[in-house]
């Protein structure tokens, strides 16, 4: 009962507050060091959406892997932060867990997209999770979306 709950609250925020705040900036470009819409790194994009719901998030991928607190991958909810490493040097990459193993990053290549979790290159790449909006923000956001 719990668990289809929180499965419940999840998909909620998921599909409204979450989706709607990131679907808009799908396509922009990736730039390094970037923190705008006229650009974004990976870390930069992250610390984007989640200035919007009023949490600070330092700039860069390594510094965001030490805020919030540790998550086990089968306990991701959406908003989780999920970190990857990509240039075999530990964590160099983040993204945001949208639910159902998709995620929403800014990739050098091909700029904010959403991936899979499970596609060969992050599968092999993930590294871990962090939660950095705590339950009682997470109802609220919840609560307002419906």
């Amino acid at each position: 009962m719990v668990v289809l709950f929180c499965a419940q609250i999840g998909s909620a925020f998921a599909e409204t507050v979450l989706d709607k705040t990131v679907d808009e900036y799908i396509g922009t470009k990736y730039k390094s060091a970037g923190t705008t819409t006229s650009g974004f790194d990976c870390s930069g994009f992250t610390m984007f959406i989640f200035n919007k719901i009023g949490i600070e998030l330092p700039h860069q991928s390594k510094s965001q892997a030490t805020k919030g607190y540790w998550i086990d991958k089968k306990d991701l909810r959406p908003g989780d932060l999920v970190f990857f490493n990509t240039d075999g040097k530990g964590i160099s990459h983040v993204g945001i867990y949208l639910g159902n193993d998709e995620f929403i990053h800014s990739a050098t290549d091909d700029g904010v997209v959403r991936n899979n979790m499970n596609e060969k290159y992050y599968k092999t790449r993930y590294v871990s999770a962090r939660r950095v909006i705590w339950d009682d923000l997470y109802n609220e956001l919840v609560a307002e979306a419906k």
